[in-house]
């Protein structure tokens, strides 16, 4: 018997279409390293080059395969944000990394 988790419309114990694009990267494809924060809200990122890009560089890019292992996911508001792809592994889920405010 197939646990839930295993069957084809499940992403870990999240569902496969939380994610409006997934973005494994391609060719010369960067990790996000940082967040940069605000006033505690997420306004961007440090890429593994050491860019900074803001969020929605970051969902373009992301769009278009030029960032590892995130999902572009949509809020109940309808508002486009970046996650990280499950695969089990919780040091690199991007709750886990380090933070920077953007002044830095």
């Amino acid at each position: 018997m197939q646990s839930e988790n295993q069957n084809n419309n499940s992403l870990g114990n999240l569902p496969k279409n939380i994610n409006r694009v997934t973005s494994e990267g391609g060719p010369g494809a960067q990790q996000i390293v940082k967040f940069i924060k605000q006033d505690n809200q997420v306004v961007g990122y440090v890429l593994s080059s050491g860019e900074k890009i803001n969020v929605q560089q970051a969902i373009s890019l992301a769009k278009q395969g030029q960032i590892e292992h995130v999902g572009v996911s949509v809020s109940k508001s309808g508002k486009e944000y970046i996650r990280s792809l499950p695969d089990g592994d919780e040091s690199n889920n991007l709750d886990n990394l380090p933070s920077i405010t953007q002044m830095e």
